[in-house]
């Protein structure tokens, strides 16, 4: 279970005094804990998968920002926390899997311009799960459907 991988982690982090890692780890099951609270029961690895790629979205974006701002500084605080939490993820699909299976999807659904866009992307993202960006994934059906 992933969530007890994420308790583990967060021990070890306490044992070892390693402070950002700590936080790190502390925010991950805060907002895990609010989606239990938010759904009333305990989540499965996929709905947990669900919460950190929301979490590692939501730090990657922060990080964009940071760097067009210029603070390099918090920037590299929130490439940091988004590395931790991509670590508890799968690995993400390479560019040729994930071209393969947005080929698939357009071959499967038989779109054929950007009014089939939907059912492709829907296809790809249960496919894919939590192994894509789905704004990369948008991009490249764009591409393929234009």
């Amino acid at each position: 279970m992933l969530i007890k991988q994420i308790t583990e982690d967060m021990k070890q982090a306490m044992k070892a005094g390693e402070k950002a890692r700590l936080g790190t780890i502390r925010m991950l099951r805060a907002a895990i804990k609010d989606r239990e609270i938010e759904l009333g029961h305990a989540l499965s690895d996929e709905e947990v998968q669900a919460v950190l790629t929301r979490l590692l979205k939501q730090r990657r974006d922060a990080a964009a920002q940071y760097a067009e701002a210029g603070r390099a500084d918090l920037e590299a605080g929130e490439l940091a926390e988004a590395a931790l939490i991509q670590s508890y993820l799968p690995e993400p699909l390479s560019d040729s899997e994930l071209q393969q299976l947005i080929d698939e999807a357009i071959r499967e659904t038989g779109a054929q311009s950007m009014r089939h866009m939907g059912k492709v992307m829907g296809l790809v993202k249960a496919k894919a799960g939590s192994r894509a960006d789905m704004g990369k994934v948008s991009a490249q059906v764009k591409k393929a459907l234009s």
